[in-house]
């Protein structure tokens, strides 16, 4: 067979779903010694030793074998532990299931609360790994256009809670955001919890850089679902060991969850990967119980290097960007920018720096591209110096 009769063979969601931007440049860039990367939402640093040794020694005593589907009970415990330190109140375990990575997470989220043509509401410029799953499954996602406006990002309750129809399912909020950094207020966060309360939505939560937050007042987490929720509510959050814990390649996440739905999530993820290795899951019960001081260190490096970016890209007059109160992007417009993919991979062979396009975020993203800043300040220094020296200069459309 051809390969166009191949392609027509597969369903259309499958055929026309467009590639993620972030992979796009990562690919295009990947490998080129002479290219600084800062495309992907990850780090520098590797796994603390002290986390990589409980995978390592689950693996010398041969736990290799199946385990159970909603995660160790060691892992489900830290977790409850972990919770109970974050927010000072109660968790129970049984609110937990481990899933491979935050991805799947999210595919298990979604998989359980919509169908064919049923709709979730989302904030975009967004992380594309919401949109495109959904899509690929037949539901859709309703992207609604956060503003940005004497330079900052605003999100528009009206205009999102205006956008829920009768296919509505649920409404998703990630904040602090990926890719604008824009941390949704107590105040916000009630007001979606009461929204959809009253109209029985689902809240789909994404808090995955909480600990990434900027508060004035030396906050340790930005505001959560969880301060203002109920566990045994309509409330998914998705969450994964990959930031905190600079655990990006391990693919350890979890699901918080009603109870009531275990059953549910435990065959959603039997079906999808049969379980989490429990080596792996040895390791992320480390990083819960040993791993905060790492994870202050992180956060104040991330911090510090927001305000790096901030002054090395604060005097450039053909960029436009908030401040950004959490995560650790730096999502920058350039003035004239009209196609960020193709500048992007300008940026790459030009400047020798890798950046991900504005456009994969969604409605709103084109314009801008996104840097992570959660790297070495001494290799931002150099990115910044290079794409500044070559924006002085270039003819951008």
């Amino acid at each position: 067979m051809t390969p166009d009769q191949l392609l027509a063979s597969i369903t259309p969601q499958a055929r026309n779903e467009p590639d993620s931007g972030i992979v796009k440049a990562a690919m295009y860039g990947f490998g080129r010694p002479d290219v600084i990367p800062l495309w992907t939402g990850e780090g520098n640093l590797p796994t603390p030793e002290v986390f990589s040794n409980a995978a390592i020694d689950s693996l010398r005593r041969g736990e290799t074998f199946y385990t159970w589907q909603r995660g160790i009970p060691e892992l489900r415990e830290a977790l409850a532990r972990y919770h109970e330190a974050q927010f000072g109140r109660s968790f129970s375990f049984e609110n937990f299931f481990v899933t491979s990575g935050g991805m799947q997470s999210i595919q298990t989220a979604i998989q359980m609360i919509a169908g064919e043509g049923d709709e979730i509401i989302l904030p975009t410029p967004a992380w594309p790994n919401y949109a495109g799953p959904l899509r690929i499954q037949g539901s859709v996602p309703v992207e609604v256009p956060m503003e940005f406006r004497n330079g900052r990002w605003t999100l528009d309750l009206d205009r999102l809670f205006d956008a829920v129809t009768p296919r509505t399912r649920a409404i998703a909020l990630n904040s602090p955001s990926n890719p604008i950094g824009w941390t949704a207020t107590r105040d916000e966060l009630v007001a979606v919890r009461n929204f959809c309360r009253k109209h029985g939505l689902w809240i789909f939560g994404d808090e995955v850089y909480s600990r990434f937050y900027y508060g004035a007042r030396g906050e340790t987490r930005a505001p959560s679902f969880l301060d203002i929720c109920d566990d045994e509510e309509r409330l998914l959050l998705a969450n994964t060991f990959s930031k905190n814990w600079a655990m990006t390649g391990w693919r350890v996440g979890w699901l918080q969850a009603p109870r009531a739905l275990a059953p549910e999530i435990e065959r959603i993820i039997q079906y999808n990967t049969s379980g989490t290795p429990a080596f792996l899951q040895k390791g992320c019960v480390a990083a819960l119980d040993l791993g905060e001081e790492f994870i202050r260190a992180q956060v104040a490096k991330a911090r510090a290097n927001r305000d790096l970016v901030v002054k090395l890209l604060g005097n450039q007059s053909r960029l436009r960007f908030e401040v950004p109160e959490g995560a650790f992007y730096l999502f920058f417009g350039i003035e004239g920018m009209t196609n960020s993919t193709a500048t992007t991979l300008r940026i790459i062979d030009e400047a020798k720096v890798g950046f991900a396009p504005g456009a994969t975020f969604g409605p709103g993203g084109e314009g801008h591209l996104r840097m992570c800043y959660l790297r070495d300040p001494a290799k931002i220094e150099d990115a910044l110096g290079q794409f500044t020296d070559w924006l002085k200069t270039a003819q951008i459309n």
